[in-house]
């Protein structure tokens, strides 16, 4: 006890005292010591075997650290307390050579040598002896093959980064995606699993492929502390597992470039912790959980470019903690909330090619630390708020391709904003640009074209000092010559495309800074100034103008070269022959000469070794046998695109035998025949197109390997070749991707070699294929569709499937609805039966379906989860039943095609709240009741088309559910519709087509549609319609008006002149009108239109734009043919028939040139049938029938073609091809007997073939062959026998 106090009280005293003693202790220091020579020695010898190399290049020594200082001082060197060197941070030095001296510094810590140029493995290094190593980056440094085991026993780590090697390549100009770091032997689980200390873990661009569906499950039960882990781009396959919500401490997860595909349940779950989450690319689909929007602690997502990826903003709170958000290029639709002004931390919002609609909410303008906002590409419509441009911290604003209309108003303090990129371009916009965005200061970038902006001068953009990117394009520009005093800013890019440009625009003389300049779909013709080009050009597009280039090159120098130029392009330039300024253009990479009138040889010095893309398509030129300069062994090491389609060329050019780089060869189109010579096949070809030509494949694979595979072939293009088989090279690619071997000869069922499962895009279309699975031995025709598997169930990545206009018999595959990526199915056109399978209505991802004219029947299936749906057309079935009302869940639907089925329903008004519907057709079904809209539903308000003929519809017509403005084609003809028509239709101002025959209504005739300025088509014919036609505004009068009937309806009185002077259209088209050989419609539609002429029903599959009807027949017209009808010079057809015209049959009618077809027949006509008319050497089809006339028959051009039929029922007419000869004054001689009565209808069986044999060309022909006459034939002889016994006045 008391060697216990005496203890206590010794520490006591020396506690008082310390103090004391320290204070007369020596001074100590807190810096490091000097550096010790065996960390000095180690660094020289680093910095000796290191050096600069740019672009893998020696270019000087690396000399960064005098050797008489204290190496710790040294940049890039830290050391600790006692001299060691602790932390080495060489990054983005492009350095090469070996650091294999850093390996001696035992006590490292850090080492960061990112950003350099290596170029080399790490096999050689000796990481193990880096035993206290806690952070190693090597990113970007151009290290490739496996990573070593000698990093793995490296316990302390604690931040690893071998990430984007690939990078490192790019960045010295070389594209090596092969070149990377790998994991396979050791595997990602041996090389982590002693690593537990990791807190960072970025291995993006290495790959781990050998483990990819146990990377998940790995990286959660090997690394606990993980705080980010970064694994873009790795090849992970495997499922995105729902251990990683073990990870408690995980904030950061990147995994950009991986086909993960879907999420986890438990998604959210995972991701409540996250602060920064990005799945770029990762073909994610189905619904992507809204709850990760509104997590507390996410300030960074990015789920870009996953175009199946669904979801919908939420409504944000307050206290969202939001910074950066991508959508880009996503499915996500809806409208954007107007709580997005919440988001008050977001910095970037990128919402770009997704699918929201509706306006932009003004609440944005709250958000003021905005500094990106991209909503270009979506369906937002409204106005644009000038708020957007007052947002303080805004640098980029992304507005353009949208459905924004009306004027943007002038905004206050342009002076004071921070805009950089502007894009407003491809809206409606209209009125003059604000002068507020001329005043914005640091704008650098505008792109304001595509839009109604009123014409613009090009010397409003001179005060705009730091632009040096201006993008104007269908736009109305003005350049005054007289402004030279006014300096421009110097561009370094400039497009003014579709500007209306005349002349090279001058002030180009003064861009000494210009890189790319597209000047292309001007009106510029004549030569090519000297002085356009720059010495700084690299980019050059000049297509579609009317230039060619001067002989003397540019500043008269033959060796002038323009030494950045890379590309040019010269596309439909009116060139006729190769410009010899390319022959000094050494840099060029890129060349588009298409659609010239170039012809000829290529010529030697056109093959520049940069050249890596050429496109020389539609010139008449071909390739000497000779190869460029003179050596058959010459290759163009750089070139990776040919295309030469439509060139005339009669044989594969053998300059293609060298080139072992080529990677997209077009050859399509051209008039090459005979066997694809095995050299054509090179090892780094990807897509191919020899379609068009008359060729084949040899039994003999290339290479005499039964075997031989082109690794790299993804598409290949054969169609319209005239195959009789599928080529059996097919086999053995395994890696094909694309394959299109429509319009061809083949025929019996689809080998079973053909379904790959790489396969994505199959077209086999227009061929004579009679079954999806050639049965093997031991397989039946019903065993087929039970339950062996088919061949077509292993195509799990198909997206793309077309076996239209086949033979096909059976059903539809049910493993159809497995191939979860489908995108587009058609088999239309064959004869395939039975039920769709109503799995087909599950597909997230499909798209596209076309069933048309086969024999399906049933119901059709529930859709609800067809969200992707944008095409549906089911016509020409069975299908019978309801519509199913799922389909108004399909908000991307456009095209709706239920017709010439058995369907019972009424009028879906239910659709009418599907934002992109733009057409409805319900022809020819037995929808019924009336179209009558109930106030304060939804209305169509995309409409374009609207086909509800030949129903059971009833009641008044109504169009008060329609958008009025939008509608283009409405036909509701063959219902019971009365009543008269509605006024609204003068709202209709896009209007083309109006069919509305074979009803009751009841009403004269609606003179007042001449206000309709589009109107194309109108047809009225078998109605109620009465009274004199008389009330026209003959100055204005239907200006577009080519086809009009009024047949079969009540009409009155003399046939007024007024009223003929109105058809503007018909009396005039232009050349260039008639040179255009359209039809009425867009891509997604096109018109169709039935016309009655000699008492036949012609359907017209195709309404062509330079077909010209009038057919007033069937009514009670009377008084004579007025001499005014000759001014309608363009009309094709004129059918008068069945009313009581008297008088002498015009001989001014002679003017009617394009006449095809005349019906004057059961008139009261008299006089002789004037000679004048045998000009008319177009006449195809011609009745006079039953009417007064007398005299010869004129025995001239067409009217020798004619048959007794035309001449029927007139007594006093006389002349071949009637039996009645005339005597010497042109008098009727007695008719033999027996002249049969009904031989006419044995003329209309042969009727087609004097109507298109004779004037070739014709258009009446063309549309009648192309629909009607080569399918019935001789059916209409038994149709209308039938008609005649009735009596009735017209047959339907």
């Amino acid at each position: 006890m008391n060697t216990l106090h005496s203890l206590i009280s010794a520490l006591f005293l020396f506690s008082c005292f310390l103090p004391l003693l320290l204070s007369f202790s020596p001074p100590q220091t807190h810096l490091p010591m000097q550096c010790l020579d065996d960390q000095r020695s180690p660094l020289l010898q680093l910095q000796h075997h290191l050096y600069y190399a740019s672009n893998f290049t020696f270019s000087s020594k690396f000399e960064l650290w005098h050797p008489n200082t204290d190496c710790c001082s040294w940049e890039g060197i830290t050391c600790d307390a006692y001299g060691h060197v602790v932390g080495i941070d060489l990054s983005y030095k492009n350095l090469s050579g070996s650091f294999d001296p850093i390996f001696n510094l035992h006590r490292l810590r850090r080492l960061n040598l990112a950003g350099n140029n290596f170029n080399t493995t790490l096999f050689s290094y000796g990481f193990d002896k880096l035993q206290n190593l806690t952070h190693l980056n090597l990113s970007r440094s151009c290290f490739h093959g496996q990573i070593p085991m000698k990093i793995s026993p490296l316990t302390r780590l604690v931040s690893l980064d071998l990430s984007y090697q690939d990078d490192c390549y790019w960045r010295n100009g070389y594209d090596y995606d092969s070149a990377t770091l790998k994991l396979e032997k050791p595997n990602f689980k041996t090389f982590i699993k002693n690593l537990k200390f990791l807190t960072e873990l970025y291995l993006d661009g290495v790959d781990i492929s050998t483990q990819s569906t146990k990377w998940c499950e790995t990286t959660s039960l090997v690394l606990p502390n993980l705080h980010a882990l970064s694994l873009s781009s790795c090849g992970l396959k495997g499922p995105f597992c729902s251990s990683l919500s073990r990870l408690p401490f995980l904030s950061k997860l990147i995994l950009d470039g991986n086909p993960i595909s879907y999420l986890p349940p438990n998604f959210l779950e995972i991701s409540s912790r996250l602060v920064s989450l990005s799945l770029r690319n990762c073909n994610l689909n189905g619904h992507f959980p809204t709850g990760i929007l509104l997590l507390p602690k996410i300030q960074s997502i990015d789920i870009s470019f996953n175009d199946q990826l669904m979801g919908h903003l939420p409504e944000f709170s307050p206290n969202n903690a939001l910074q950066s958000l991508s959508l880009y290029s996503t499915n996500f639709s809806g409208k954007l909330p107007e709580s997005i002004g919440n988001l008050r931390f977001l910095t970037n919002l990128m919402l770009l090619d997704c699918k929201f609609f509706g306006p932009i909410p003004s609440s944005i303008a709250n958000l003021s630390h905005l500094v990106n906002l991209y909503l270009g590409g979506n369906m937002l419509s409204g106005s644009i708020h000038s708020s957007l441009f007052t947002l303080p911290s805004l640098k980029t604003l992304y507005l353009g391709d949208n459905q924004l209309v009306g004027k943007i108003d002038e905004f206050p303090n342009a002076s004071s904003s921070l805009i950089q990129r502007l894009y407003i371009g491809n809206n409606y916009l209209t009125g003059p640009i604000p002068k507020s965005i001329l005043q914005l200061p640091r704008l650098e970038l505008l792109q304001i074209g595509g839009n109604s902006f009123s014409s613009m001068k090009l010397d409003m953009f001179f005060q705009l000092k730091n632009l040096w990117c201006l993008k104007m394009f269908n736009t109305s520009l003005l350049i005054e010559s007289g402004n030279r005093s006014l300096t421009f800013p110097q561009l370094e890019s400039l497009t003014l495309r579709s500007c209306n440009l005349t002349e090279f625009p001058e002030f180009i003389k003064r861009q000494e800074k210009l890189g790319f300049l597209d000047l292309s779909h001007n009106h510029i013709h004549g030569f090519v100034p000297n002085w356009l080009w720059k010495s700084s050009l690299s980019w050059v597009d000049l297509s579609f103008n009317m230039i060619d280039f001067p002989k003397q090159l540019p500043l008269r120098d033959a060796n002038f070269s323009f030494p950045m130029l890379e590309g040019l392009q010269l596309a439909s330039c009116n060139i006729s022959s190769f410009p010899e300024v390319i022959k000094t253009q050494d840099k060029l990479v890129v060349l588009y000469l298409s659609n010239n009138h170039i012809h000829g040889f290529v010529p030697n010095w056109l093959w520049k070794s940069s050249l890596s893309w050429v496109d020389l398509s539609f010139n008449m030129i071909d390739f000497p046998k000779q190869l460029p300069l003179r050596d058959a062994n010459f290759s163009f090491p750089m070139l990776e695109g040919l295309q030469l389609a439509s060139c005339n060329i009669s044989s594969f050019p053998e300059v293609i035998k060298t080139q072992d780089k080529l990677v997209v060869l077009d050859l399509s189109n051209n008039h090459i025949h005979g066997f694809v010579p095995n050299w054509l096949w090179k090892s780094s070809l990807s897509w191919v197109d020899l379609s068009f030509n008359m060729i084949d494949f040899p039994k003999q694979l290339p290479l005499n390997d039964v075997n031989f595979s082109f690794p790299m072939l993804r598409e290949l293009f054969l169609g319209s070749c005239n195959m009789s088989a599928f080529p059996e090279f097919f086999k053995s690619q395994e890696s094909l991707e694309g394959l299109d071997l429509s319009s061809n000869k083949i025929s019996g069922a689809i080998p079973n070699w053909v379904w790959k499962k790489s396969l994505s895009f199959l077209n086999l279309s227009n061929n004579y294929l009679s079954s999806f699975d050639q049965l093997l031995p031991n397989q039946s025709s019903t065993s087929s569709n039970c339950s062996i598997a088919r061949p077509i169930c292993n195509l799990s990545q198909l997206s793309d499937f077309d076996a239209s206009y086949n033979n096909l018999s059976g059903s539809i595959p049910n493993c159809l609805c497995k191939m979860s990526q489908l995108d587009s199915f058609d088999v239309s056109y064959n004869n395939l039966s039975g039920p769709i399978p109503n799995c087909l209505g599950n597909m997230s991802a499909l798209g596209r379906l076309g069933l048309q004219r086969n024999n399906f029947n049933g119901t059709l299936p529930n859709f609800l989860k067809a969200t992707e749906l944008w095409f549906l057309k089911v016509s020409e079935n069975r299908f019978e039943g309801k519509l199913p009302r799922s389909l108004a869940e399909c908000t991307q639907l456009v095209v709706l095609d239920v017709g010439k089925n058995m369907m019972n329903d009424t009028f879906p008004f239910w659709l009418g709240k599907l934002p992109a519907l733009k057409v409805l057709i319900l022809r020819e079904n037995k929808f019924y009741g009336q179209i009558k809209h109930l106030k304060h539903k939804f209305v169509f308000p995309t409409l374009d088309v609207l086909d509800i003929a030949s129903n059971q519809f009833s009641g008044e017509i109504s169009i008060d559910f329609l958008q009025a403005t939008q509608l283009r084609s409405l036909k509701i003809g063959g219902n019971i519709l009365e009543g008269k028509l509605p006024r609204s239709l003068v709202n209709c101002t896009a209007l083309e087509v109006l069919d509305l025959g074979n009803n009751m209504v009841h009403d004269i005739f609606p003179f007042w549609l001449e206000k309709l300025p589009s109107l194309k088509v109108l047809i009225l014919r078998a109605n109620r319609f009465y009274g004199t036609i008389t009330k026209f505004d003959t100055e204005h009068g239907f200006p577009k008006l080519h086809i009009l009937d009024i047949a079969s309806n009540s009409f009155s009185g003399d046939l007024s002149i007024e009223f003929l002077q109105s058809l503007k259209a018909m009396a005039k088209m232009t050349n260039d009108e008639k040179a255009k050989l359209g039809y009425i419609g867009e891509d997604y539609y096109q018109d169709s239109v039935t016309i009655v002429n000699k008492g036949i029903e012609m359907f017209y599959q195709k309404v062509l734009t330079i077909l010209t009807c009038l057919d007033l027949s069937n009514n009670s017209f009377h008084g004579r043919i007025p001499e005014e009808i000759q001014n309608l010079r363009s009309l094709k057809a004129l059918n008068l028939s069945k009313n009581s015209f008297s008088g002498e049959i015009p001989a001014a009618l002679q003017n009617l040139k394009d006449l095809e077809s005349l019906d004057r027949s059961r008139n009261n006509l008299s006089g002789k049938i004037p000679p004048q008319l045998t000009s008319l050497t177009f006449l195809a089809a011609l009745n006079f029938s039953y009417n007064k006339l007398e005299g010869s028959i004129p025995q001239s051009n067409q009217f020798i073609t004619f048959t007794n039929d035309s001449y029927r029922g007139n007594p006093k007419l006389c002349g071949l091809p009637l039996s009645r000869k005339c005597n010497e004054v042109g008098l009727p001689m007695p008719s033999p007997p027996g002249e049969d009565e009904d031989s006419w209808l044995y003329a209309l069986s042969t009727w087609k073939i004097a109507l298109i044999g004779y004037a070739s060309g014709l258009v009446v022909g063309v549309c009648i062959g192309y629909t009607v006459l080569n399918e019935l034939g001789n059916q209409w002889v038994d149709k209308f026998k039938k008609c005649r016994k009735k009596n009735r006045r017209r047959c339907r």
